[in-house]
């Protein structure tokens, strides 16, 4: 697919299952893993949980790199189909809303919030993590993306495997003490 790589780098699926839009990265996987990849990129679901991600990332004999993740999530002034990708900046909210997180994720619910936001409590994260984010949306539910959707994957396989190259410039910026205002 693409040349350039030289870190260990970690593309990540997150998302329920079954919900139109909201579930393509799941629905995407099987695809994304079937993609050319340099030796040192991995593909995961990532829907485990976030406290078992973190023993998984801290029993790792090398850690990644580079971590992207692919989600939708619905947020103001974008378009069904359009996709941003955020560069986590870290930093954790108050102690309130970490502690929400780990409710979160202990009860089973899946997000990329609370996956970033307890990676970050735990010090998991390498210095690059991108969040590869599409706008799903209203909730749905079903199996099949829309239209719209559907006909950009060509083009979200297209800007991971660019963000799993060196130097991908990213504008965008996700921080943990801010991660609910963007």
């Amino acid at each position: 697919m693409l040349v350039g790589w030289n870190k260990k780098t970690l593309v990540g699926t997150i998302g329920y299952h079954n919900l139109s839009n909201h579930s393509i990265a799941p629905m995407l996987i099987e695809q994304i893993r079937a993609l050319e990849w340099a030796a040192n990129v991995e593909i995961e679901e990532m829907n485990w949980g976030p406290i078992a991600i973190v023993q998984w990332f801290e029993s790792l004999k090398v850690p990644f790199e580079r971590v992207v993740l692919f989600t939708a999530t619905e947020r103001p002034g974008r378009n069904i189909a359009d996709m941003t990708i955020f560069r986590w900046g870290g930093g954790l909210p108050g102690d309130r809303m970490v502690q929400a997180c780990v409710g979160d994720a202990a009860t089973g619910v899946i997000s990329p919030v609370s996956l970033l936001i307890i990676g970050e409590y735990f010090k998991i994260w390498p210095e690059e993590v991108y969040i590869a984010d599409v706008e799903p949306g209203p909730e749905r539910p079903g199996p099949e993306l829309t239209p719209e959707v559907k006909q950009k994957v060509p083009d979200y396989f297209r800007i991971l495997g660019e963000v799993c190259q060196d130097g991908y410039p990213c504008n965008h910026f996700l921080y943990g003490d801010k991660i609910l205002e963007s």
